[in-house]
């Protein structure tokens, strides 16, 4: 029987390349707004590469918008694919996922023991290859497990999302080193008025702190509908609508 012997020099080139382009593989997962996706270097999120999200501050209202756009991307991804969320304790709330678009029948729950093994339950699940989505819930992850997840979301050709949880008050859990395609920091913003009293469609501030092969900005955004999907507040979409009508007519 012939044994296929591996080049160690090509493998490790297959590594370093994967970290270098984490869109290997090739897809994204679309925004499908003009003014993310074209800014993304990628058109959207890669999905072979680790995306890590933080709240920009923390209190609940963050933490419960940094969720919702997770569990947004999540829904986007595959739709037919379910989607894994590893935790350390089981803290979601299920009809607030569900109204983001992640229903219940495509939604499995790891409960890890602790952020180590959550880690490892994630690696495995992006080498999987059969999932939407691989979504993670950590306090603390250091650069090789960052590296880690980068490297098993291009074996896997999966999305591996990150919420990264402030661990002390006044350092924002993206300012520690990682191998992360994009990171992400999402804050609340006020809701529109209505012309009746209620409340008005949540509005998010989404800034791309940081994106390998492009440039950070900053977007005022409506949060998730029921298909995941995030949207331009009117002005903006208004705005938006008018500049390609003037492009056609050019």
């Amino acid at each position: 029987m012939e044994v296929a012997c591996l080049d160690p020099i090509a493998d490790l080139r297959r590594r370093i390349a994967a970290l270098d382009a984490p869109a290997r593989g090739g897809g994204a997962v679309a925004f499908g707004i003009e003014e993310v996706d074209g800014r993304l270097a990628d058109g959207g999120l890669a999905t072979g590469g680790l995306h890590e999200v933080a709240a920009a501050a923390p209190t609940l209202a963050e933490d419960a918008a940094t969720t919702l756009f997770l569990a947004g991307i999540a829904a986007r991804a595959l739709p037919s694919a379910p989607v894994l969320w590893a935790l350390t304790r089981f803290d979601l709330y299920a009809p607030g996922l569900e109204q983001a678009g992640l229903v219940p029948d495509r939604l499995v729950l790891a409960q890890a023991r602790d952020e180590r093994e959550l880690l490892a339950v994630m690696e495995d699940a992006l080498r999987h290859g059969g999932l939407s989505a691989v979504v993670g819930d950590v306090r603390r992850i250091d650069m090789t497990a960052s590296r880690r997840l980068q490297l098993a979301a291009a074996d896997g050709r999966t999305p591996a999302l990150l919420l990264r949880r402030w661990r002390k008050l006044g350092t924002c859990p993206l300012a520690e080193p990682s191998a992360a395609t994009t990171r992400w920091r999402i804050g609340c913003a006020p809701s529109a008025p209505l012309g009746i009293p209620g409340v008005g469609r949540a509005r998010w501030t989404v800034e791309l702190v940081r994106q390998r092969n492009g440039n950070p900005f900053t977007l005022t955004l409506e949060g998730c509908d029921a298909q995941g999907r995030l949207g331009l507040p009117a002005p903006f979409a208004d705005r938006a609508a008018g500049a390609g009508h003037h492009a056609r007519a050019a």
